[in-house]
């Protein structure tokens, strides 16, 4: 990660309350995916660019199992 690919904020799935619906999958598909049925994969460092992406998916979720933080850098004033 370069100086200029700062990571702003984090995801954090409560597993015990998601259901699968999977539409965190459909809206960010490089941030979600389901893995087998019922598992969901995801990475819990949200690049910039899919930062959008990773909050529609929140709002979306019929459980509200996603949870996003900003991540304060060491470099940040």
């Amino acid at each position: 990660m370069t100086a200029e690919e700062v990571v702003k904020m984090r995801t954090v799935v409560d597993l015990t309350r998601c259901q699968g619906y999977a539409q965190c999958v459909f809206l960010a598909p490089a941030m979600f995916e389901l893995h087998g049925e019922e598992g969901l994969l995801y990475a819990t460092a949200v690049p910039d660019d899919q930062v959008e992406r990773v909050r529609q998916a929140a709002a979306a979720c019929p459980v509200q199992a996603i949870l996003l933080g900003e991540e304060v850098n060491s470099g940040a004033r």
